[in-house]
């Protein structure tokens, strides 16, 4: 197949979700040799903070200002960060130019272990910091406490990243799209 072809979907087509190969071009942000470094891994993470900040805090908020019991808070939460984290990549590939049913496909291959243990680590740290999900939308501790979550789970996620990219899983199947 033609690599240089107009249009991204198809100079992309050939790429199968989980099956970057080294070498190409395309393996790792365009660079020759496949850049797999840490700044990879750092990007990547930060692309998956976003979609899991948006949900997990949308998450904490409702399910804080519902009163809902701490696990059904960390149940919204996750669901509400794999919806946004899944969107916001969907919303890249979609712009490649792939159909929704790939793009979805793309999406799940891509963050589906990021998430996981972002939102594993970031609960984990919001379970543990006393009172921190009954202390109410107006305490300094919940605030500070979901963004220390979220800040240890980033931190703790880039070395999952780096091994995924490197091993042209996780977010290395997305960069093939752009």
């Amino acid at each position: 197949m033609d690599h240089q072809a107009e249009h991204p979907a198809e100079r992309l087509d050939h790429i199968q979700p989980g099956h970057i190969q080294p070498g190409h071009a395309h393996a790792a942000h365009g660079r020759p040799g496949g850049d797999r470094g840490w700044r990879t891994a750092v990007q990547a993470t930060l692309h998956c903070l976003t979609g899991c900040a948006v949900g997990e805090i949308l998450g904490m908020v409702i399910g804080t200002a519902a009163g809902l019991t701490n696990g059904a808070t960390i149940a919204l939460s996750v669901v509400l960060a794999f919806v946004f984290g899944y969107a916001f990549t969907m919303r890249g590939v979609l712009g490649a130019g792939l159909p929704v049913r790939r793009a979805l496909k793309v999406a799940l291959a891509a963050d589906t272990v990021s998430i996981t243990v972002m939102e594993i680590i970031d609960n984990t740290v919001m379970v543990t910091v006393p009172g921190a999900l009954h202390a109410g939308l107006a305490s300094a501790l919940f605030w500070g406490s979901l963004a220390f979550s979220l800040a240890v789970a980033f931190v703790l996620t880039v070395p999952v990243n780096r091994w995924l990219i490197s091993r042209g899983r996780g977010h290395a199947v997305v960069h093939a799209y752009h």
